[in-house]
């Protein structure tokens, strides 16, 4: 809300309790509430459209810990660039993981196990 306030500060009219409000002002009021919308809107938007995220910009997005991330480099989840001792993601490749991991909520039933009981007509040479 402050950001808000500080996009439009207060012109210095000065509201009573007894005032009447108009339409007219609540016209005014309108354009100014959208104005505001839509730069913050606007603001946020040039944050979110980062390309390229930091090691700990990812771990904070999806809440991992270090360690989880370097299992997601390892194993191939998530490509990654490095750049002297920086590793660099590309954020199209972290909706990508996310959309591939997606699940529809439905639990699938396990798989009957069948127990191996092989090793029991094993025979010994002797």
């Amino acid at each position: 809300m402050e950001k808000v306030k500080e996009l439009h500060p207060q012109t210095g009219n000065r509201v009573f309790r007894d005032q009447l409000v108009t339409q007219a002002d609540l016209q005014v009021f309108k354009e100014d509430l959208l104005l505001s919308i839509k730069t913050l809107i606007q603001n946020n938007n040039s944050q979110l459209a980062k390309k390229w995220l930091k090691s700990y910009e990812v771990k904070k997005l999806l809440n991992i810990s270090p360690g989880t991330l370097q299992t997601l480099r390892s194993n191939g989840s998530l490509p990654y660039t490095r750049i002297g001792g920086i590793i660099y993601y590309d954020a199209e490749d972290i909706n990508r993981m996310l959309t591939d991991r997606k699940h529809n909520g439905i639990k699938e039933p396990w798989p009957a196990s069948k127990k191996d009981n092989s090793h029991k007509n094993y025979r010994y040479a002797k």
